[in-house]
């Protein structure tokens, strides 16, 4: 079932819902049927922003393969 976002023209409440096939979606709030969908942004697949960045094998903090001490900053 797909999550659509839509626009109610009779109240201006903006929301997200399910949609299954063959059905009317209502506004939560007045329960009208006069709806806009809305353009949605997609979600990005993979790696979140707060995810670590992978180091190849090493000291842990550099990545620098011969590890601690071995570059110039540790």
């Amino acid at each position: 079932m797909p999550i659509y976002e839509y626009a109610c023209r009779d109240c201006g409440h903006e929301f997200e819902t399910l949609v299954r096939t063959g059905t009317t979606p209502e506004c939560p709030h007045c329960h009208s049927h006069t709806l806009d969908k809305l353009l949605s942004v997609p979600g990005a697949v993979g790696a979140s922003a707060s995810a670590a960045p992978m180091l190849p094998p090493g000291c842990g903090t550099c990545g620098h393969p011969d590890g601690p001490g071995a570059c110039q900053r540790h």
